[in-house]
């Protein structure tokens, strides 16, 4: 079966953005404010409004003024009821950056990424990145969240009549896959839930914070075969926003700096076909390696990493796919108690993820990155934090980032 992320294939060398840093370090990006809105059931209010206000805390939290400002990128959830209009809503003036992106949940790396290049380029001095949504309606299910909104038409109708009518649908086929080809079981699936529930617990942000057992995992109802609920993410209201700007302005700012060290995407294409790849690699084969090049490191030198866990077999292949472990053993990696707290040299999903804390796309592992890297965890602090290791991953496996954080400054 050819594989599309093989590292054989005929890649670009890694960015050279690492070379552009080294050569100027005041220039070099961080992360210096983090503002985190009210998260989960709350209810009454919109996605400009939990964005505007994720924004002005994380200026406040850098220490600086909405008018300090001179970049915006945005980012909304599926009903993209996000826009533009967001810099009017802050009364942003005179901006030399201002977009919208749309990568789903690799999205949070991609504005982080970009931020980083403008502040190193002089593009712009001070960039914020922000994601909200307010997919929950009081008095409704948290599955009506993300239904459809229209059936579709044509080739796609297929898929449909195939039984793949929702998200849900899609990743459970992929987690068949994974199973079928490398033996993974439900209860290693488990594994990563109860892993991470094991986190929460630890965090004061988390949404859920009773701890679970693999009995649970289990008796949990069926979503989507061999998906059980505990292996779906949470839906959440709310808001995140970070802030960018270069090492030499965050010296003498509020919060301790959180250095960008690397960066990468990768977009699969995974054609709906019998020899794609797909459920068996993510773009995590591809965007971790080019991520790490530019940080001049290695998977070994990763002190936390922060997975994108829409569902627990996505934690489990990227992994897998990161090369904490052999292609084919994250479950016999889940099994063996590694995600949770204590786990292993690695800590992994330190905030419970967004099985378990907050559904913020991209912005869920990113924040609790930040976290990390600041050494602000309290009880959930890992005791290595020089290297942080971000991903996100959006559609079905389609979009993926990696981001390489650490609070040290150093090339």
């Amino acid at each position: 079966m050819p594989d599309p992320l093989s590292s054989d294939s005929n890649s670009p060398a890694p960015p050279a953005a690492s070379a552009t840093f080294r050569a100027n370090p005041a220039l070099s990006p961080a992360v210096v404010g983090l503002g985190i809105t009210e998260m989960g059931k709350v209810y009454g209010r919109t996605a400009p409004d939990f964005a505007a206000d994720a924004v002005r805390r994380a200026v406040a939290d850098a220490g600086l003024r909405t008018a300090d400002l001179d970049g915006l990128l945005i980012n909304s959830g599926v009903r993209n009821d996000l826009g533009l209009e967001l810099a009017r809503d802050l009364d942003l003036r005179d901006l030399r950056l201002l977009d919208y992106l749309q990568g789903y949940g690799s999205s949070a790396g991609a504005m982080v990424s970009f931020a980083s290049l403008a502040v190193s380029s002089g593009l712009a001095t001070t960039v914020a990145c922000v994601f909200a949504d307010a997919p929950l309606r009081e008095g409704r299910g948290t599955g009506a969240a993300y239904a459809a909104r229209k059936p579709p038409s044509g080739f796609d109708g297929l898929l449909v009549d195939a039984g793949l009518a929702s998200v849900n649908a899609r990743y459970a086929l992929a987690a068949r896959r994974h199973m079928t080809t490398y033996g993974t079981t439900s209860e290693q699936l488990g594994a990563v839930a109860v892993a991470q529930r094991g986190w929460a617990v630890r965090n004061p942000l988390a949404q859920l914070r009773t701890p679970i057992t693999l009995a649970d995992h289990q008796a949990s109802r069926m979503i989507a075969d061999p998906l059980h609920l505990l292996d779906c993410c949470l839906v959440s209201n709310g808001g995140i926003a970070v802030v960018v700007t270069t090492a030499e302005r965050a010296r003498d700012l509020a919060q301790p700096p959180v250095h960008v060290k690397g960066f990468a995407q990768a977009h699969p294409g995974y054609p709906d076909a019998g020899d794609s790849a797909f459920g068996l690699v993510s773009g995590a084969a591809r965007s971790g390696p080019a991520a790490l090049a530019m940080a001049g490191a290695s998977i070994e030198d990763v002190d936390v990493a922060e997975l994108y866990d829409c569902y627990t077999f996505t934690a489990l292949l990227s992994v897998e796919d990161y090369g904490f472990c052999a292609k084919g053993e994250g479950g016999a990696f889940a099994e063996s108690g590694a995600l949770g707290p204590g786990g292993g040299r690695t800590a992994f999903n330190t905030g419970g993820g967004q099985l378990s804390s907050y559904y913020m796309w991209g912005m869920t592992p990113l924040s609790e990155a930040v976290i990390q890297a600041r050494g602000q965890g309290g009880e959930r602090q890992a005791p290595r934090n020089d290297l942080v290791l971000v991903s996100g991953n959006g559609g079905v496996l389609d979009h993926h980032s990696t981001l390489l954080l650490s609070p040290h400054a150093g090339s």
